[in-house]
């Protein structure tokens, strides 16, 4: 597949993470042209100084992993993330509202919208769909559109499965064209990447983006 870097979304949000590790994602997007690189938030503001004016996306996780944090509390993280660099923002969604059957998702998802739109930055949700059937599924993906995001995100990569093509599919049959799909969580070869993009994905998330590249 012609330009399959501009797919990928090479991520490293490992607790053993060090400046190393980062220097290496950061010649990594250099070398491969990746569409962006996801760091923690306590990375942001060297990731970006260190890619330069590389066409490179900076993205950055909120309310990670689980996204029981309070509304308040992801709008500071949205803020200070974009204030240190962050392009983007994947934030985890309020799983535990949205089984309780609160309203809470929509109206937290539109206030981040908001806010990142504001500073023309973009925001995909993860809406962590190991824990969701498929009526819940497309239930969250219409949430997610009418709060106004930009992108549904399937996983964090640390619930027991993460994107599944019958999911990539099911949920492009429902988000309107204006809002993108990044599939994430057990993607590692060339033919997986393909396959999930084929299926409806626009991101591919991955740890695995060099070795994606030269499996070609």
């Amino acid at each position: 597949m012609n330009n399959l870097e501009r797919y990928l979304e090479q991520t490293i949000l490992k607790p053993t993470m060090t400046d190393r590790d980062l220097d290496q994602l950061v010649a990594d997007a250099k070398k491969y042209n990746f569409k962006g690189i996801c760091v923690p938030p306590f990375w942001v503001k060297k990731a970006k100084r260190d890619l330069g004016e590389v066409d490179t996306q900076v993205v950055t996780v909120v309310g990670f992993p689980l996204g029981y944090n309070m509304t308040e509390t992801k709008v500071f993280e949205t803020e200070l993330a974009i204030k240190n660099g962050a392009d983007e923002i994947d934030v985890v969604w309020s799983t535990t509202s949205f089984k309780t059957g609160m309203n809470w998702p929509k109206i937290e998802l539109a206030k981040l919208a908001t806010i990142c739109h504001e500073q023309e930055r973009i925001l995909k949700v993860i809406i962590e769909t190991a824990y969701l059937d498929e009526n819940e599924i497309k239930k969250a993906c219409e949430i997610c559109s009418q709060a106004g995001v930009d992108f549904v995100k399937t996983s964090t990569g640390f619930a027991p499965s993460g994107a599944k093509l019958e999911h990539i599919k099911l949920m492009r049959e429902i988000l309107p064209s204006n809002v993108g799909i990044k599939a994430s969580g057990g993607i590692k070869t060339y033919e997986q990447a393909v396959e999930f993009i084929k299926a409806g994905a626009d991101r591919i998330g991955t740890s695995s983006g060099v070795e994606i590249l030269n499996g070609k």
